[in-house]
């Protein structure tokens, strides 16, 4: 097993003899310490692959409580010099791989186009002025999109994704395709996005995404990690929106959470967000060989928390 992000960033080389002594020790201790370490890892693993949007959380929330009010640059275009600086540092510090940033440049273009189209259309405003923008969207917002680019991308790296009953990317190509058009046209036509959820149901309803913490496969439903993933933009939908990046009509006189019912729109998103980084990743199938690994003291010394 490699271990990319070990092998390019120093910091991460250095812990992993740490690492090893953690995951010998605990593997050892039977079964609870075993699902204490894979625990762990698991949510550091996690963490590794939010970094580009927990740092874009980070900029939204401590610009909101401490930015200047009379600072000559405007918020949002420090959010967007912060955000290309953010990038340039990770690229810098081999923290991000370059075939992810392209992933987040199609993100920002496909987001932008979409963001120039609904606040258009009254879906919601950004009500801070600013020189960095097109029309009424701050280019800060188009990496908002991004950073959801950037979490799959990584946490397919980081989890070694093998998928069974994968669908072809044909389908899932045409799929993203109807839900972005839907996004645009359901202000002058029927909404179609039941139709969209029952086609993505049937599209992925065998689908399992095997993923693996350490030694061992594990697996899930691939349409539960959707539903997963697009609560969780949700969560960091609900921080943008107090922090004042944007608001909703519904937010116009004073804060309060986003309707669940953008879950809807944020799975279907996610929909786009997984064909486009499957095109750059291409599903593998899963090896049955794969399958039965063994976890135990022995394997500590292969162990690399960004593996």
């Amino acid at each position: 097993m490699g271990h990319p992000a070990a092998n390019d960033w120093p910091l991460i080389a250095g812990l992993q003899d740490w690492e090893s002594r953690l995951a010998s020790n605990l593997a050892g201790r039977g079964r609870f310490g075993l699902a204490l370490y894979e625990f762990f890892r698991f949510g550091v693993k996690q963490a590794w692959a939010c970094l580009f949007g927990g740092l874009m959380c980070a900029l939204l929330l401590g610009s909101y409580w401490w930015y200047p009010k009379d600072a000559v640059l405007a918020r949002y275009d420090f959010l967007t010099l912060a955000a290309l600086g953010i990038q340039a540092m990770l690229l810098a510090l081999r923290m991000e791989t370059w075939s992810e940033a392209r992933v987040i440049l199609m993100f920002h273009v496909v987001g932008t186009c979409m963001e120039l189209f609904k606040t258009a259309a009254g879906s919601w405003i950004y009500p801070e002025a600013s020189v960095l923008r097109i029309g009424g969207v701050p280019l800060f917002t188009g990496f908002m999109y991004a950073a959801v680019g950037s979490y799959l991308a990584r946490v397919w790296r980081l989890f070694d994704f093998r998928f069974r009953a994968h669908p072809p990317l044909a389908a899932t190509a045409a799929l993203s395709a109807l839900i972005y058009l839907n996004f645009f046209t359901h202000h002058y036509i029927v909404d179609f996005r039941w139709a969209l959820f029952a086609l993505t149901a049937v599209l992925f309803a065998r689908t399992w995404v095997y993923f693996r913490i350490w030694r061992v496969y594990r697996r899930m439903p691939l349409l539960l990690g959707f539903v997963l993933v697009a609560l969780f933009i949700w969560f960091a939908e609900n921080i943008g929106t107090f922090a004042n990046a944007w608001r909703y009509p519904s937010q116009a006189q004073a804060w309060q959470l986003v309707s669940l019912a953008k879950l809807g729109s944020w799975f279907l998103l996610m929909i786009i967000s997984y064909a486009m980084v499957s095109m750059v990743n291409r599903p593998r199938e899963i090896d049955v060989a794969d399958l039965p690994r063994a976890v135990g003291p022995a394997a500590a010394s292969n162990a690399s928390l960004i593996s």
